[in-house]
């Protein structure tokens, strides 16, 4: 396993180049495939190659050894509609007006205007589809073929906003409507039981494998953001009962089983070679839920706080023709990169408005001396700068949270409870400490300055409620018009 930091020179530099792509039957070259798959509240400790115990996931640790596995990955928000609007817009989710998790009915949702994925990748003759959960508001103003994806199918929400109790039962009075899947813009069917959304991951691999082999020949982009681990768990019969993890650990090992099949067709159809393959998570576990959350990997915290396990996730990316084999990476890099890489790779125009992310495609290609990202910014709640990361620093600031710690977890489906904490003001080495234990800010008053300048200029940019900061270039999201 290669390893490159700061430090090490291990991994020749090889220029990224667009120009060495597949053919097709014209002898015409086409730009690379990319496909992004999304695991819903999975931890950094979550597959096998991250440390997981109980089960093993042999088809992403086989994407890892044939491509780059980073150990300093990062969503901008520990929450799913935020975390998701910043990896399709390249946008800190609080600079584009999306905040905490949309529920059904919501009144706003990812603005239209705004510039995804999708969106740029048409302009490059990409053909797009979303598969899975959506979470940017569920009117179809803001549905996924109003934001540059040329088909879906999916929830446009979590799997537990639905009238089911922690028993799986119906509940006689409930906030939510029946789960609807979704296909294009039209509701197609009603989940109303978990042996229902045992065969989400199934069906959506299912449409994923499709969606390829109808595209062989043209470039595509496959958005397949998966409704679980999120709770309420559910599994099919092929994998239920596979793990020592229980129920949670089959979960996984399905979802490993989901990006073999991807990978399978990939290679049958010889386009394997030329496809981006990126599997990341949209925030850290959701501890609260004991035996059916998964694993921080010894980070704090998790899912709904900026600790390092709520923020830090898997991610690897895979690209046979162009990322070496066995790069593992502790480079700073983030969901909101991932937008201006496919950008570059593809010779695809950035968004006209201002975005956050940075062109990481030298760290793909195992660049040593590249560091694009020396600073991310982790905002929560109503707009609250909670910390800022710089280099191997973490300065925490002064923020209430609701802490897993030192709490009665829940068991088989019900949820535990959450203690309400507040922190002071706290500085992290990450580099000898990722549990974020060891408070150092007595040791260390020039780079607490120097973080603190950074946050000056994020208020300024993004705001800060906690200091009475709006900020000069936050945007609106999409809002219904009042009927």
């Amino acid at each position: 396993m290669k390893i490159f930091n700061s430090h090490l020179s291990l991994v020749p530099f090889m220029l990224l180049s667009s120009c060495q792509h597949q053919k097709n039957d014209n002898d015409t070259y086409l730009p690379p495939n990319i496909v992004v798959i999304l695991a819903d509240d999975m931890g950094y400790g979550d597959l096998s190659s991250y440390g997981a115990t109980g089960f093993f996931t042999p088809n992403l640790d086989k994407l890892a050894m044939e491509g780059i596995r980073f150990t300093n990955f990062y969503v901008s928000q520990p929450v799913c509609s935020a975390s998701r609007a910043s990896l399709l817009t390249g946008c800190y989710s609080n600079r584009i007006g999306i905040k905490y998790a949309l529920g059904p009915g919501s009144k706003i949702g990812l603005n239209p205007e705004e510039e995804t994925i999708a969106e740029i990748l048409r302009e490059r003759g990409y053909k797009s589809m979303a598969i899975g959960k959506w979470h940017l508001g569920d009117d179809v103003s803001f549905l996924p073929m109003q934001q540059g994806f040329d088909d879906y199918l999916g929830l446009p929400y979590s799997n537990d906003m639905w009238p089911v109790g922690y028993d799986g039962k119906p509940k006689e009075k409930s906030k939510h409507p029946e789960l609807p899947l979704i296909r294009g813009n039209e509701s197609v069917k009603k989940i109303r039981t978990l042996d229902e959304q045992a065969e989400l991951t199934s069906l959506y691999t299912k449409e994923a494998v499709t969606f390829i082999e109808k595209n062989k020949k043209h470039p595509f982009f496959l958005y397949l953001a998966h409704s679980m681990p999120h709770v309420p768990l559910a599994v099919s019969s092929k994998f239920k009962g596979k793990t020592k993890q229980g129920v949670y650990g089959d979960v996984v090992m399905e979802l490993d089983w989901s990006v073999g099949e991807i990978i399978k067709t990939l290679e049958k159809l010889g386009i394997r070679e030329n496809t981006l393959v990126i599997f990341t998570s949209d925030n850290g576990p959701w501890l609260s839920y004991g035996n059916h959350a998964g694993s921080a990997g010894g980070l704090r915290e998790g899912k709904l706080t900026s600790f390092e396990g709520g923020v830090r996730v898997p991610c690897i990316m895979s690209w046979t023709r162009e990322i070496p084999k066995g790069i593992l990476s502790n480079k700073l890099a983030s969901t909101i990169d991932i937008l201006p890489t496919l950008a570059r790779i593809t010779g695809a125009s950035l968004p006209k408005k201002k975005i956050d992310g940075i062109d990481i495609s030298a760290i793909m290609k195992g660049d040593v001396d590249a560091t694009p990202r020396r600073v991310l910014y982790h905002y929560f709640a109503d707009n609250q700068l909670e910390a800022i990361r710089m280099d191997d620093w973490k300065l925490i600031f002064p923020h209430n949270y609701k802490s897993y710690e030192n709490t009665e977890q829940g068991n088989n489906g019900y949820p535990g409870i959450y203690n309400s904490l507040t922190t002071a003001r706290k500085l992290f080495n990450l580099d000898n400490d990722p549990g974020e234990r060891y408070d150092v800010s007595g040791l260390y008053p020039e780079v607490i300055d120097e973080i603190e300048r950074i946050a000056q200029e994020a208020r300024e940019d993004l705001g800060d409620s906690r200091t009475g900061d709006v900020g000069k270039n936050r945007r609106e999201p999409g809002r219904l018009s009042p009927k």
